[in-house]
């Protein structure tokens, strides 16, 4: 969509007027100033899907929509930060350790920072077993998600010496 003021409520509006409850909000600039990408979590059927989809991209701001099958075509993660009082340096292995935990130690200080950056009912997980290490403090970023390329080609930036924004060009693998 375009990186212009009003923008999301416009997007956000469509699902609200719908009587769709918004789970998971996430905008941010593109490589293009422009431009700014937005990931909505939503519970929606698979036959509104379609109609939604449409609607917004009828938007005067919307460049383009898309659903995207988390299963298959898409790879999507969020990101928490957790922050829990009164751990003891010794007790942060036994918190990233296990099958249940995607936490990641990212500051020991007064209390642990943990990040997760997997699924979200791992993110879950984790933060009901911090639980039982004191209070936990969090903030989540919301789903994040981009659409897989197709035929296992990834995107190679090139840079040009004239300029500093990236070309991304897809390369073959073999």
């Amino acid at each position: 969509m375009e990186n212009k003021p009003g923008a999301l409520m416009r997007v956000a509006g469509v699902l609200t007027s719908r009587g769709y409850n918004i789970e998971s909000l996430t905008v941010a600039k593109t490589l293009d100033p422009t431009l700014s990408s937005m990931t909505i979590v939503a519970e929606v059927s698979e036959e509104n899907s379609d109609l939604l989809i449409e609607e917004i991209t009828r938007l005067v701001d919307v460049v383009k929509a898309v659903d995207l099958d988390w299963s298959r075509s898409a790879v999507q993660r969020e990101l928490a930060l957790v922050k829990v009082s009164d751990v003891k340096p010794e007790m942060c292995s036994a918190l990233t350790r296990g099958r249940r935990s995607c936490a990641r130690i990212v500051d020991v200080a007064d209390a642990l920072h943990a990040r997760g950056d997997r699924f979200t009912t791992r993110i879950d997980a984790s933060i009901e077993l911090l639980h039982h290490y004191g209070n936990v403090e969090m903030i989540r970023s919301g789903s994040m998600a981009m659409a897989r390329m197709p035929n296992n080609r990834l995107p190679m930036p090139t840079f040009r010496m004239d300029s500093d924004v990236p070309d991304i060009a897809p390369v073959e693998t073999n």
